[in-house]
């Protein structure tokens, strides 16, 4: 089932009803920076009150700083229409604050299979684009796929390896890599990292900002995010965000 602007794997319609609260630095601690998102999206930035999601490493897909003040680390689904929409809210993230230092922007895999069965395959093709040409294979593919799918499990699979191609991947590797099924532990990781973490759809994104994580729900539209990232730079460092264990 699909529902406002998250893709969810129990098929549970999830429906805020209310402009939502930006939560930062904690919704329990005084002196933490509210604000309300009334875009329409409806999407919410929550502390993580149980378990964190790994740090970012040199294994990551990353676009811009690995040192930025705020990294996005964002779980998502090829076949997500709202993750492709998200795709291009991020693009236009980064290349308004990747310069800077201000944000970058790290891709990982909620691929769900009672949705979109192909999409496990398609995460599993951008690894194999990674592991032969890097970490600028991997965006060039991503965004490829994410350019020419209809979503909602419609891209023809014939042209994963045409997209290799066409970026400039050695296909006879690329080919043995996806019938190997080489990339499935990798995509599978991400998978059970985040639902541990009690990620419910796609797009799914935390936050990281000075040791701390976020979770926000849901794709959100570039004036929601860039409400987010200000009201983050503008209040870092300042007693309205107390230092906590988590957002």
């Amino acid at each position: 089932m699909e529902y406002n602007n998250q893709e969810s794997p129990t098929g549970i319609s999830n429906k805020y009803t209310i402009p939502v609260a930006i939560i930062i630095a904690g919704a329990l601690v005084a002196g933490a920076l509210y604000f309300s998102n009334k875009s329409d999206t409806n999407g919410e930035l929550a502390i993580n009150t149980k378990k964190e999601v790994s740090a970012v490493s040199s294994d990551d897909h990353i676009l811009g700083d690995p040192n930025a003040s705020i990294i996005i680390v964002e779980y998502s689904d090829f076949e997500c229409p709202y993750c492709k929409d998200y795709h291009n809210v991020l693009h236009q993230i980064i290349d308004e604050y990747g310069a800077g230092g201000d944000v970058a922007w790290v891709y990982r895999h909620f691929p769900i299979t009672q949705l979109h069965s192909k999409a496990v395959i398609e995460s599993e093709a951008s690894e194999c684009a990674a592991d032969i040409g890097g970490n600028q294979a991997f965006w060039d593919y991503a965004d490829k796929i994410y350019e020419i799918t209809p979503s909602n499990n419609n891209l023809d699979l014939n042209q994963l390896p045409i997209i290799a191609k066409e970026i400039g991947l050695d296909e006879e590797l690329f080919q043995v890599c996806l019938e190997n099924r080489s990339q499935q532990d990798k995509v599978q990781a991400d998978f059970e990292e985040i639902v541990a973490i009690g990620g419910r759809g796609t797009p799914h994104s935390v936050i990281f900002m000075d040791g701390q994580q976020a979770s926000i729900e849901g794709g959100q539209s570039y004036e929601a995010m860039k409400r987010i990232i200000e009201s983050l730079l503008n209040n870092s460092g300042t007693e309205s965000v107390p230092s906590v264990s988590n957002f």
